[in-house]
């Protein structure tokens, strides 16, 4: 499996040095952005990327959790982000228009749902995106318990996946840990988003490694 660490989790005092720990362990590093409209909380937004941008030597997987993803494409790519994930429900008709968008700014594709949209809602975009983020808690909050019906969920999506002969990956973000990757990795979870589960811990490296061994 892939591991994307959100950097959400991160000492935003010290995130020269935190980029620099992804830089060592990670495969992707996870850019999550939030409005204050489709989610209550605000993260970050161009000001902290842009410096990430700089540093980061991995690539960049930026999830948006807002009204409007398609305002932020064409600085995703300017950023050199590779991947951009945006909700259904958000988009709603929108959803296939936002994936070309992305497709023609050179950039990777992802359509994410929370707990409560039927996993089904995705199989419309199955061959069209490159990848597909199922939430395994709401989206708008770290530290969040994992919910454990999110692996039949995963388990559905990879089955359609594999069915139609599509390549797409499967991402999943929220209460994501050593204690649960080995269950996700048997669901069809193809990229693990961990947060505090690697920023909280003695050695970030090591758990990252730990993750992706499970």
């Amino acid at each position: 499996m892939l591991v994307s660490p959100s950097l959400l989790a991160a000492d935003f005092l010290h995130l020269d040095s935190e980029v620099e720990k992804l830089n060592r362990g990670a495969d992707w590093i996870h850019l999550d952005v939030m409005d204050g409209s489709f989610v209550p909380n605000i993260s970050f937004g161009f000001s902290v990327i842009d410096a990430v941008a700089k540093v980061a030597a991995k690539p960049m997987d930026a999830h948006l959790m807002v009204v409007h993803p398609e305002h932020w494409f064409e600085r995703l790519a300017a950023d050199g982000v590779e991947f951009v994930s945006f909700h259904l429900e958000a988009a709603g008709r929108r959803t296939a228009s936002h994936i070309m968008a992305i497709h023609d700014l050179g950039m990777k594709a992802g359509v994410a749902i929370n707990p409560d949209i039927p996993v089904r809602s995705l199989f419309p975009y199955i061959g069209k995106a490159d990848f597909f983020l199922i939430m395994s808690v709401f989206a708008g909050f770290g530290g969040q318990k994992f919910i454990y019906e999110s692996l039949d969920r995963i388990s559905e999506l990879k089955g359609e996946v594999v069915a139609r002969g599509a390549d797409a990956l499967i991402e999943v973000d929220g209460g994501v840990g050593t204690g649960n990757a080995a269950a996700l990795r048997e669901a069809g979870a193809d990229v693990l988003v961990a947060g505090s589960s690697v920023f909280n811990s003695p050695d970030a490296v090591a758990a990252m490694q730990s993750l992706r061994a499970a």
